[in-house]
């Protein structure tokens, strides 16, 4: 039984690993800072945004 659970937490980790690797190579090229957070897409290369 302990064998099943570790190897389902190593499979775990094995397809959340593979699944980020995919998607940093294959996924849809956006423009971005790389993080995935979406940060750099909203903003013009040149432009500074300033607080009110």
């Amino acid at each position: 039984m302990q064998e099943l659970i570790i190897f389902l937490v190593f499979a775990g980790a094995l397809a959340y690993l593979g699944r980020r690797v995919y998607r940093s190579f294959f996924a849809s090229k956006q423009a971005g800072c790389g993080k995935g957070c979406g940060c750099a897409v909203e903003t013009k290369p040149g432009v500074r945004l300033t607080e009110k």
